[in-house]
Parts: structure tokens; sequence; C-alpha cells
């Protein structure tokens, strides 16, 4: 995939070169239209003609409000190409292991829950750093609550057929994230605010006269006008009723500019938000969940798509900030009581669309969170989707070629593993063989399995399990808690949720190492033993190589895997590979020899 992000960055810095000559070329005639316009006004109000002086100034406020609307658009598609630079820029950057720009996650980390702490799921380095695509705050909330809990077996498939249908359409999907991408690094959850400023009771605005008057009042303007050009002059009068208009204004304008302020914000966003909701409502899709999240997009007016909506309010918004120049808002306000025209036109659009700008932001949501699925299996194109098993009481976990997706593929080492006659695996091993990695590749890739996405393997399949694990147990000096009782407390966890709940699966590593060898044996093989009462299922790593004669009290329950080592010339060698039957070799004196210090053997001939 290296070479479309590269060509989609070459494509996009000429395209920026070619708009911000634009942008030069136009502020410079933005410039000269108010040096020769303000000449020519001088020149025209020497003529004493008060019609050809509106003339005038009506064509300079015509061509410099173009000149802005230009620069806008101009100004916005060049903020899209970066934004679209950036996002494939990510992307190269991505895959040369660097740094995400999207939020990693971290603040979801739990120390207390069943597995994401144990598994690298949030945080530097993690799963969803290398998922994540989500810019908006509810994007991410969105992505993350997929990982911290499993799907049922429908969403996963509706997930996995709507992330693949995404992924064919790449030139969208980054053309949503490019959209998307002024969210990045907000702290605020959009959804939230926009509901605490659209249900703020002072955005209200206007009497029933207001609303009468200011809807007839450019009319009756307009029509004094021509009857002073083509019957009888009133100029006078229309003068006194547009200084009418313009005190009227101003002194309404504190309670008009509180209300600007507060409407300016929600503006801005939804004006951003309206090109994504935009690509959304336009894109043909052909699975059911992308379908029925377009449909959900559909406004209760059906006369106008939410686009739509989004980008009124952004029109309305840009017309209400004409009052900021002076002169400009001045003339609107004299003819058209400006300022009041579009406050009663937001508050209208307020009261028809506030219900369905909120829930459009959970769509954007899930969409968004569809994209980093995506973005997933197109950049891991070798990866597959894992297949659901029904039957997590007789149908365990089958895997082929499995890898940890965190491991780079010049250094990972895939396995396979089959749980079809035991419900409990024994991985004993040296040091540094393997054995950790290997509970955490199978359940990181089940975590991905749940949350729709593909996984990294040649082929696996496994039931839906409610994933529990035991291996990063740390002291706590806040909590006055040691090693040992962190190890009690969480083995505590385990067994309960082992009890009550029949589709549990346990990743134990290392267990008790806060205590004496002895202890650690014993205590070992009764939690073992208790798990197996209890019917449960998962795997169990560990250097005490006793614990392996348990194959031997519980055959068809509980059986024997291994990783080793290869000594040659006086060197380890890992080949890191799962091998059937219990560990013969191991490598601590080894390591120890490695560091200077030498093991004294010969109590133990």
């Amino acid at each position: 995939m290296k070479e479309f992000y590269k060509s989609n960055i070459s494509a996009a810095e000429a395209e920026l070169v070619a708009i911000e000559k634009k942008v030069n070329v136009n502020s410079l005639l933005r410039l000269a239209v108010i040096l020769t316009g303000g000449t020519i006004l001088f020149k025209v109000f020497q003529f004493n003609n008060v019609l050809l002086l509106f003339v005038t100034v009506v064509v300079i406020v015509f061509l410099f409000s173009y000149l802005i609307l230009r620069q806008s658009k101009l100004e916005k598609k060049r903020e899209e190409k970066k934004a679209f630079l950036r996002v494939n820029r990510n992307e190269i950057d991505l895959l040369d292991d660097q740094k995400n720009i999207y939020s990693n996650g971290e603040q979801f980390e739990d120390g207390k829950h069943p597995y994401i702490s144990d598994l690298d799921i949030f945080g530097p380095h993690s799963l969803f750093e290398k998922v994540n695509r989500s810019a908006t705050p509810d994007g991410v909330e969105r992505l993350a609550s997929w990982f911290l809990t499993s799907a049922t077996k429908d969403i996963i498939r509706r997930r996995q057929s709507a992330s693949a249908e995404i992924a064919e359409k790449k030139e969208w999907a980054q053309d949503l994230q490019a959209k998307l991408l002024f969210n990045l690094g907000q702290k605020t959850n959009i959804k939230t605010f926009v509901t605490k400023y659209l249900g703020d009771e002072s955005l209200n605005f206007g009497s029933s006269f207001m609303k009468v008057y200011v809807t007839i009042a450019p009319v009756l303007f307009l029509i004094g006008v021509l009857f002073s050009v083509f019957v009888y002059s009133i100029w006078g009068y229309l003068a006194i009723v547009g200084l009418v208009h313009l005190c009227w204004s101003m002194v309404l304008g504190s309670k008009v500019g509180h209300f600007s302020s507060k409407i300016d914000k929600i503006g801005t966003i939804l004006v951003a938000y309206s090109d994504a909701i935009r690509l959304i409502e336009d894109e043909r899709f052909s699975t059911d969940l992308n379908i029925c999240l377009q449909q959900e997009l559909k406004a209760d007016n059906a006369e106008k798509k939410l686009s739509q909506a989004f980008r009124e309010l952004g029109t309305l918004v840009d017309k209400l900030d004409a009052r900021n120049n002076i002169l400009v808002g001045a003339i609107l306000n004299i003819i058209f009581l400006w300022d009041f025209r579009q406050v009663l036109a937001i508050v209208k659009w307020k009261e028809s669309y506030q219900g369905d700008i909120v829930h459009a932001f959970d769509v954007v949501a899930n969409f968004e969170a569809l994209v980093g699925l995506s973005t997933l299996k197109r950049n891991e194109s070798e990866w597959t989707n894992p297949v659901i098993l029904d039957n997590y009481l007789e149908e365990g976990i089958q895997a082929e070629g499995i890898n940890h997706p965190l491991i780079p593929d010049d250094q990972a080492v895939a396995n396979n593993y089959s749980a079809r006659t035991h419900r409990v695996a024994l991985v004993t091993g040296s040091n540094m063989a393997g054995k950790s990695t290997f509970l955490r590749t199978v359940g990181i890739n089940a975590v991905l399995a749940y949350a729709g996405a593909v996984v990294c393997a040649k082929e696996l399949k496994l039931p839906i399990y409610r994933l529990v694990t035991y291996m990063r147990i740390k002291d706590s000096l806040n909590e006055s808690t040691s090693t040992f009782k962190a190890e009690l407390d969480r083995m505590k966890f385990i067994l309960g949720i082992v009890e009550v709940a029949d589709d549990s699966f346990f990743l134990i590593d290392e267990m008790l190492r806060g205590t004496n060898s002895v202890d650690k044996y014993l205590g070992s093989r009764a939690i073992i033993k208790k798990l197996i009462a209890m019917n449960g299922r998962g795997m169990v790593a560990t250097h005490d190589l006793q614990l392996a004669s348990l194959a031997d009290e519980y055959p068809s329950i509980l059986e024997n895997y291994h990783f080793d080592i290869q000594i040659k010339d006086g060197e380890m060698l890992f080949d890191y590979k799962l091998k059937d039957g219990q560990c013969t070799v191991f490598n601590a004196s080894l390591l120890l020899k490695g560091i200077g210090i030498d093991v004294d053997k010969s109590n133990f001939t």
C-alpha cells in the first residue's frame, strides 16, 4: 500500500502549490477592490446623485463579497488538501513503525479490566494505536468500546462486511478522514458540546412583531426605492426608515452579539462536519451495516438532506458575521434588518434539526470506527477474517499461522494451535522462549476478532469467549499492596469469573511469582485443579515443569505444550515455535553466565 499513499502525497503537494497561488492572487484582488472602490465612491459622491451612489455601493459590496467568498473556498480547499496530505503521511509513518497521529486510547487504560492492560490494547505501541483512525472524541470512544467488550456474532459479521466494503473504497475513506481531521486532539466530547448549546435557552430571540416585520421590511424598502425612481421621490422617508432600522439594530446589538458568540461555535463545528456527512450520504453502499448507518442520517424533514441542514447553519452564521464589518453591516441592517433576519433564521433552524444533528454524531462515530477496521484490513492484506464459532462449550480455538499483530513481520514467528482435544493448555518453556508472547498473541487476536476486525493469522476459528488474563501483576504503593497480595486479588477475580461464566477463557502467565518456589508450585497446582473443576477453559504458561504431570491426571482436559531452545556452540538459539509436550531444556544458568555469573550445579547432580 505504500505506493498508493506515496502517489496521494505527490498529487496533494502539487495541488497545494496551485491553490496557494490562487489564494495570493485573490488577496491582491480584494485589496485592489478596496482601494479602487474607495476612489470611485469619492468621485461618485461629488455628482450628488443618490441613485448612482446607491448602485455604486451595491456593486462594490457585491464584488468584495464575491472575493471574500472565493477566498473562503480556496482556503477551505487548501486546508482539506493539507489534511489529506497529513492522513497519507501518517499511513507511511505507521507502515514504518512510527507513531500514529491519532489517539492511542491511553485514557481507557484500566488495570481492573479483565484483559486490556495485559494484552496491550491501549496506550503507546498498542493495538488501539495501530487501528485507530478516529479524529473525533466520539469516534475514539466508539472504537474503544469495541475493544473493551465482545460483540455478538451477528454484529461481528456485519462489521466485517462493512469494513471490507470500506477497505475497497480507499479514496472515499481517506476523504472522510481528511474532512474530520480538524477534530484531532480535541478533549471535548463534540456531541455533548452541541447538545448543550442547542438546548441553551439563551439562544431564543425575537417577538412576534419582529418576526413579521423583519420578513416584510426588505420588500417595503425595495418598493420605496422603485416608487422614488419611477413615480415620486420619497428618499427622505426611506432615509428615516433606514435610520430607524439601524438604531433598532444598535439597541439590540448586545443581545445579537451574545447570540452570535454562542452560535458561532456551533456553526463552525457543524460546517466542518457537513462535508463529511455529505460524503456518507452520497456514497453507494451494498453491505447491511453501512446502509443502515447511512439511512440514519435522513432527517425527519425528508425534503432536505442532513448535510444540507449542516451547511445551512454555516451559511446563516457566515451571513450573521457580516455585522463584524462596520460599513457592510450598517448597510445590510439599514435595508434588510440583516442581524435580526439571520438570528431568527438560526432559531427556526435549531427548532427544526436539533434532534437529528445530535444523532448524526453517533453515525459519524460508527463510520470512523469502521474506517479504522477497514484501514487495518487494507494495510495488512495477508491478515484474514476470523470465523466465529457458535458453541463455546464444545468448539475451541483453532489457529493456523497465528502471529502477534504488534510484532514486525520480519521478527514475527507464526504458530499453529488447536483446542479440539482439551480445555486447558499448559505451556512450559525456558526464559524468553515465547510463552508469554504466545498467550498474548491468542488474546490480542481474540480482541480483534470480537471487535469485527481482521486477525493476524492465516486462519482463526474461535467461539465468543469472555476473556480474562493474569500476566502483568504489579504491587501498589498507593494501595499498600504487595506483589503477592496483588496476585491473590487477581486470581480471586479470575476464579470468580470462571465460576459464574461458563463462556470464560483465561490466559495465565506464571502465577504466584511473589512467593517461594515450594508454595508457588503447590499453589499453582491447586489453582489449575480448581479451574479444571469449575469447567474452566484457557491457557497457563509456567516455568514449573512439575506441573506438566497434571496432564496424566486430567487426560482429554489438560494438554502440554512447550517452547524450547537449542544450544549450539555454547549459544542459545530461539525458534519461538510452539511444540507438543512438556519442555525439557531450560536456560536460566546460560542467561546468568551471559552477565558474568557462573551457576554451581554440583549439588544438583
